[in-house]
């Protein structure tokens, strides 16, 4: 399904507090653990900066504003305060919305913060925001400033159409066409990265995240020129994960590249471009790595599809309002990305996996319109599920004036593309296995397993008994049956 009805996070980020600490994977070293003394900027604050807010905030970033130095963080205090304290709320900082109480709590490029540095950044802000010792201060990250790829230097670089947008005007979205991959072979990707190139001069701050942007986002697939209906990477065409501002790269797991196939082009069928008050002529372009010639994937993608994008009833001035989708899995599979996908109204979802009597809370993560998050299992702990399992998806709704998302929470609802009308679904991806791959996979989580009171949420089988290898009878015992 399209999700051409992405969060209009450019054009609403005008409307949040300025204070917005934006998220990265950048490591760095964890700061201290232990609250006790004076907390300072330089010895306990610079850190959680570095590693989970910088790489938004920083000059050339996507944030409203740099928060590097001293004199830049001080103004934003009591709002780090405010916002780190929301934990998986609307309006959280870092936007990483996992609830820690309950389901999977592995993934990677995870940036939130600790309970110790939520509140280490509360006692620095009531404290009077003190500097610190000049001498405690860690180096200053260095930001590249060049065009290099996060993913490394790309196998195959293409480009879309210019584009130009007004300084003011109405959104726009529709189709911006075909891009020819000029590939004569099928080639399976390992990453891509997408990236929008426009005339907007870097550095200095501004208003709104979207303010260095014309795109707000594209949702485009590959497709054998000829065949565009193709939708699956067995008949040559593969959809490719959404970009949106601020996204990081896709790294495929090694086990399930996804196709490029010969003759093919990017279908950019789904984008929206807007105003961010300069005209502005831009283009994107899409980066792809390649696994080695010969490589092919070992699990296939599913087609499992989980989520409701047509009927949809969103009441108004209604709090508590909730949302349900059920799907049987047909094969055993194995979750790669979790990606709740709601608009305005939307506050929180929550994966479910019941299995026989059995039901497992997988997940449940807060929603920000604001924010569309991506949450990337670590390897070990992806939810491995046999097939006859139910998933379960629940979207969680408020028009109420608590949720400061919706344009007008007086107007009933239904579901629809754009941002004033609704979506309901799960845009993560997950593997399906065969029989032998299904039981290696829990084979290998078994053996972190110390004992059986040890439990690996997502994996219902795991403590199950191995299948024993079955053996064909001799010909003098078949003789005799």
């Amino acid at each position: 399904m399209s999700n051409d009805g992405l969060p209009r996070v450019l054009g609403l980020f005008s409307l949040l507090p300025a204070a917005l600490l934006a998220a990265t994977a950048g490591p760095t070293a964890q700061a201290p653990a232990s609250t006790s003394g004076e907390v300072t900027f330089t010895r306990d604050i610079a850190p959680i900066l570095q590693r989970s807010c910088q790489e938004c905030h920083h000059a050339d970033g996507v944030a409203p504003m740099s928060l590097v130095t001293y004199d830049e963080v001080r103004p934003w205090a009591r709002a780090m305060k405010t916002r780190t304290a929301l934990r998986s709320q609307r309006g959280a900082m870092p936007p990483f919305f996992v609830e820690r109480n309950i389901g999977i709590q592995k993934f990677k490029h995870d940036p939130s913060l600790s309970e110790e540095e939520i509140a280490r950044i509360a006692k620095w802000a009531d404290s009077g925001a003190p500097r610190g010792n000049p001498a405690d201060m860690p180096p200053l990250r260095q930001f590249d400033s060049t065009d290099k790829w996060t993913i490394g230097e790309p196998d195959l670089v293409l480009r879309s159409k210019d584009v130009t947008v007004p300084a003011v005007g109405p959104d726009r979205w529709g189709d911006f066409g075909l891009v020819p991959t000029g590939l004569t072979e099928d080639r399976y990707v390992s990453a891509v990265e997408v990236r929008e190139v426009n005339d907007i001069p870097r550095g200095g701050a501004t208003s709104t995240v979207g303010g260095r942007y014309a795109f707000h986002h594209m949702t485009y697939s590959s497709v054998v020129q000829g065949e565009r209906a193709s939708n699956g990477a067995d008949e040559g065409g593969s959809s490719w994960p959404i970009h949106e501002v601020g996204r990081n790269a896709d790294i495929f797991p090694p086990e399930a590249g996804r196709l490029l196939a010969a003759n093919s082009a990017l279908a950019l069928t789904a984008g929206h471009v807007h105003s961010n008050g300069r005209e502005t002529t831009g283009h994107l372009e899409f980066a792809f790595k390649f696994f080695p010639r010969g490589y092919k994937p070992i699990y296939r993608r599913s087609a499992l599809r989980l989520g409701n994008g047509i009927d949809i009833d969103v009441r108004p001035n209604q709090g508590n309002q909730e949302l349900h989708a059920y799907a049987t899995l047909q094969e055993h599979t194995k979750y790669i990305t979790f990606e709740p996908h709601l608009h305005a109204p939307g506050v929180r979802m929550c994966l479910e996996a019941i299995w026989g009597h059995n039901i497992q809370t997988l997940n449940c993560v807060g929603y920000d319109h604001n924010w569309v998050k991506q949450y990337v299992y670590d390897d070990d702990a992806a939810p491995l599920l046999p097939k006859g399992t139910i998933v379960h998806l629940i979207g969680f709704l408020d028009t109420t004036p608590a949720n400061k998302n919706p344009a007008d929470p007086r107007n009933w609802a239904g579901g629809g593309r754009r941002s004033v009308a609704n979506m309901f679904i799960d845009l993560g991806y997950s593997v399906s296995l065969t029989e032998e791959q299904f039981q290696a996979e829990m084979a290998r989580r078994r053996k972190n397993l110390k004992s059986r009171n040890d439990f690996d949420i997502g994996c219902p089988l795991c403590w199950a008994p191995p299948l024993q290898q079955q053996t064909q009878p001799t010909t003098a015992a078949a003789g005799k049956q």
